[in-house]
């Protein structure tokens, strides 16, 4: 597919340096995000609408959702049909779903394709790219998405993706707040925060952090003789019992911790246990 990229920020420029070898046209209000990418073998184009003239494949990586449909009329009103227009901002997934019904009398196809995984990701071409729109769309962005991402997932239709990434989102800056919470225990404790810190890179990178307890298809509560019954009780027992103990020691240095106190109270629920499960192994 021939391909466009508008948007060369943080994330879009890098993002759009591994496609520089296959005919990219790369466009930016920016003169100065341009041109490296022009001297790695990009096309510059003046406008949205020079950049999606000829394009099979138009990714949009802007900050909003005004600036998102603001580029989207523009290529909906000079692309091609048969043309997919793919939005890689975070937005709101019912500006997706909108942007894919207007495009679809201009015979383009919208997905929302938004990404995790930061600038890191974006350099080394290991981001994981959450994908909301057709079948057919998907199968064709599938290949030119993996020049930058080694985990393309086809999440459901217009507007899967971007609900995806909010609910990884959620995780990932509710985690920022815990994590700060922690800081402040373990300051008040007379215990090194960069040490600390090494030591939750050090394990996460190891154990796959909160991602290694979402095993379960169903937020329902687990039936009676699930085989994760023995594997979540273990989780809740050690859990509840390790954040017991911060609370205690919150508690004698006078420390607050709110999310320590909500995590104990909703932490056998959250696994899909109750209080009294059974160990199916004794």
């Amino acid at each position: 597919m021939t391909g466009a990229f508008i948007g060369l920020g943080q994330m879009g420029a890098p993002m759009a340096g591994h496609l520089t070898g296959r005919g990219l046209v790369v466009h930016d209000t920016r003169a100065e995000a341009v041109a490296p990418l022009v001297e790695a073998g990009a096309r510059a184009a003046r406008s949205v609408a020079e950049a999606a003239a000829h394009a099979d494949l138009v990714s949009v990586m802007v900050r909003d959702d005004a600036q998102v449909r603001e580029v989207a009329a523009e290529v909906l009103a000079s692309a091609r049909p048969g043309t997919v227009l793919a939005i890689h901002s975070t937005i709101r997934a019912g500006t997706a779903e909108d942007l894919a019904e207007r495009a679809r009398p201009y015979g383009i196809e919208v997905v929302d394709a938004p990404v995790s995984g930061g600038f890191m990701g974006a350099t080394a071409g290991t981001l994981a790219v959450m994908v909301g729109g057709t079948d057919e769309a998907f199968e064709r962005c599938r290949e030119p998405f993996g020049a930058w991402a080694d985990l393309v997932l086809h999440m459901g239709p217009a507007g899967a993706g971007t609900r995806t990434k909010l609910a990884r989102n959620l995780l990932h800056f509710a985690a920022f707040s815990a994590a700060a919470e922690a800081q402040r225990l373990a300051e008040a404790s007379g215990v090194s925060l960069r040490k600390l810190a090494r030591v939750v890179r050090h394990t996460d990178a190891i154990t796959g952090g909160a991602g290694s307890i979402m095993l379960r298809g169903s937020t329902a509560p687990l039936e009676p003789g699930d085989d994760l019954i023995g594997v979540l009780r273990h989780v809740r027992d050690l859990g509840e019992k390790d954040l017991a103990l911060a609370l205690e020691l919150a508690g004698e240095l006078g420390v607050d911790a709110p999310f320590a106190r909500l995590a104990l109270d909703r932490f056998a629920a959250g696994l899909g246990l109750g209080p009294d499960e059974e160990d199916p192994h004794g």
